[in-house]
């Protein structure tokens, strides 16, 4: 795990040391290993360099090889090195100490270009082939890891994270307002759609899924395909479906926590996800006479839980039934007394180089690191895109499914069932069912909504910066949600993955937090390969006999509690909490919002009617249950907007 740095030249005049140790003392800010430099007439390489796997301890980069003319700069961890060696017919003795970044050349000099499409990890790396005079990089397929940079007529400039690209003298520190406008538009809590931009104007990002290439001058942005050749898999029995399951999950476990000596630690819902995830990792460390930590975020002390019954604020107790049945597990509840989304600010806009939306989970998501960087955690696992992999499933969609099609049997059957385990009348999911099958109910009977969150951009920035007709496409301010989804689930699920804007933000979040801190994030549910067979698997494997996300459940047995395994009634809530803690900072959080209602460069941004009304509301108090609606959403976000602003323009 690194940040990795580089300038080249155009024109092919050596690089001026100077800009590369402004970049390299940037970077400082993280903790390193190592930190160092290479540089050759046009090309100059900066690794600043985190040791996480063993083999990172025997890397030495930035690398260079004179014989084949090829360096590099790296920031990967590649989980399918032993299948890429065994292509690349590396010997097996040199196999157990082959640095990542090597098996990176190596794929480089058999597949060249189209290598990026093969590797399995998390990635973001640079080589110079001198011979070919080509610079050459690409990022993961869903972005774990960033890469920014900077092009001008004369210079390419690229780096893990922002801020050391702005230290350069001839970037200028301009808004990018575009970026900005549809920032604020889009009501959701992705960026975007274009990831190639950032908040800065003079500032670029490769996108996830993407490779670089500059030859003669010549800047050429690709998209590569890790999912495109996803064939459908035809078993003989849903059990054998259940075994496949499980030796693939297993291996994207296990090639990451067996590469480290340094402790393992994981998230620990009360759920299905991170429960898969923290019993398959306890069960194969066990065998290495190692422990699993775990970090659970549970309310702050003296919160009175004022969730829906089928709903937990506090997960504790469904967190400790998986703790005590899986065994070989240390577990740590965090209720992070004294912190909210308003102290938190300053950290976040440090650590992301942005505004940002996800202010709700901001108090706990950075204080796990921060834990597990104090109990010499390695690497952090999750399973954040466990909805679309491994738990994917959903009960009413598939049922819609049965009903298009007059399989009316097995329907009948199915919604018995799943009446049964989630007490629930079978009129109530007909119901559900045909809204799900035949939307054109819903233009007759709309069922009741939740209030939408209001524009908040000022019409005349949307107007000025182009965007003004975008703000009547739903599709666009919702971006992400149900307005935005197919009806159809499969069609659904193959557009998440295709679509690198909504998955990017937990990428660069995860990315920045791991350089902070010096813990690697992993998650096994997004591994390429278990995707690659949740995809290929019918979807009635993943709903049956009237559970949802059924494979998940049904592979789980030995793994999980059944009343963990099985349950379909709760589930937890994150952040419930999120206005009880910030009672404390309540007057200063109303003094900072008069403030920024006042400010000029924000009431050219942002349409202060709607933060006025929400202003007038929050002045009386908000009550803990008003934790998801938009007057909240509309002052925090603002308020994070006008902070990075004051501190960065």
């Amino acid at each position: 795990m690194s940040a990795i740095a580089g300038i080249y030249r155009f024109n092919g005049e050596p690089v001026n040391m100077e800009h590369g140790r402004l970049v390299m003392e940037a970077l400082r800010k993280y903790p390193s290993h190592q930190s160092a430099t290479w540089n050759k007439g046009r090309i100059m390489l900066g690794c600043h360099a985190q040791w996480i796997t063993e083999q990172s301890t025997l890397e030495i980069l930035p690398s260079y090889d004179p014989v084949r003319g090829l360096a590099i700069t790296a920031d990967a961890i590649i989980d399918n090195r032993e299948e890429l060696m065994e292509q690349l017919q590396v010997s097996r003795v040199l196999r157990s100490d082959m640095t990542d970044s090597e098996i990176l050349l190596l794929a480089y000099e058999r597949w060249s270009e189209q290598m990026p499409e093969r590797l399995v990890g998390d990635f973001a790396f640079v080589i110079w082939d001198e011979r070919n005079q080509t610079l050459f990089g690409a990022r993961d397929f869903s972005g774990a890891r960033t890469l920014y940079y900077h092009r001008n007529k004369e210079l390419f400039s690229f780096c893990t994270v922002i801020n050391p690209l702005l230290s350069l003298p001839y970037i200028h520190k301009e808004l990018n307002e575009l970026w900005l406008a549809e920032f604020l538009a889009i009501t959701g809590v992705f960026e975007p759609p274009d990831v190639a931009t950032s908040i800065y104007k003079d500032i670029e990002q490769l996108p996830p899924s993407h490779t670089i290439s500059i030859k003669n001058g010549r800047v050429s942005i690709t998209r590569y395909h890790s999912l495109s050749d996803v064939i459908p898999l035809k078993l003989a029995s849903s059990q054998e479906y259940v075994e496949a399951f499980q030796e693939v999950f297993h291996t994207a476990v296990n090639s990451r926590i067996r590469r480290t000596k340094l402790n393992i630690g994981a998230h620990l819902s009360g759920g299905l996800d991170s429960g898969s995830v923290a019993s398959f990792a306890a069960k194969a460390l066990q065998k290495d006479n190692r422990t699993l930590h775990t970090f659970s975020y549970v309310p702050e002390d003296g919160f009175v839980d004022w969730t829906p019954k089928r709903r937990l604020a506090d997960e504790r107790p469904l967190i400790e039934q998986t703790v005590q049945y899986v065994g070989n597990i240390h577990e740590n509840y965090l209720n992070f007394n004294g912190r909210s989304s308003f102290s938190e600010i300053d950290d976040w806009l440090d650590i992301m180089e942005s505004p940002y939306k996800f202010f709700d989970n901001t108090f706990w998501l950075r204080g796990i690191y921060e834990q597990a960087q104090q109990r010499g955690i390695g690497i952090l696992l999750n399973g954040a895109r466990g909805n679309y992999s491994i738990s994917w499933g959903s009960a009413i969609d598939y049922y819609a499914k049965l009903m298009k099609e007059l399989n009316l049997l097995r329907l009948t059957r199915e919604v018995r069932r799943y009446g049964g385990n989630m007490g629930l009348g079978r009129k109530r999911i007909y119901s559900m069912v045909g809204r799900k099958a035949f939307p054109v109910i819903d233009r007759l009977k709309p069922p009741p909504t939740f209030a939408d969150i209001p524009q908040v951009i000022h019409t005349d920035f949307a107007k000025q910066t182009g965007i003004f007709d975008k703000l009547s496409d739903p599709r666009f301010i919702g971006i992400g949600s149900t307005v935005d989804v197919p009806k159809d689930p499969l069609e659904a699920r193959r557009q998440h993955f295709n679509r690198i804007n909504i998955w990017s933000i937990t990428g660069t979040s995860g990315c920045k937090l791991s350089l902070r801190y010096s813990v690697w994030s992993h998650d096994p549910t997004n591994d390429l390969r278990v995707i690659r067979f949740c995809l290929s698997t019918p979807m009635k494997e993943f709903v049956q006999d009237g559970m949802d996300r059924a494979l998940i459940r049904r592979s789980t047995e030995g793994f999980l509690p059944d009343t963990i395994r099985l349950n379909q009634r709760t589930r937890g809530i994150q952040a419930a909490d999120s206005i009880h803690r910030l009672l404390n900072d309540w007057p200063d959080f109303i003094n900072e919002l008069d403030e920024m209602s006042n400010d000029s460069r924000m009431k050219q941004i942002v349409n202060m009617s709607v933060i006025h009304d929400a202003l007038a509301e929050a002045r009386h108090g908000l009550e803990p249950d008003q934790a998801y609606q938009p007057p909240i959403k509309l002052l925090m976000r603002s308020l994070i907007l006008y902070r990075f602003l004051q501190k960065n323009f």
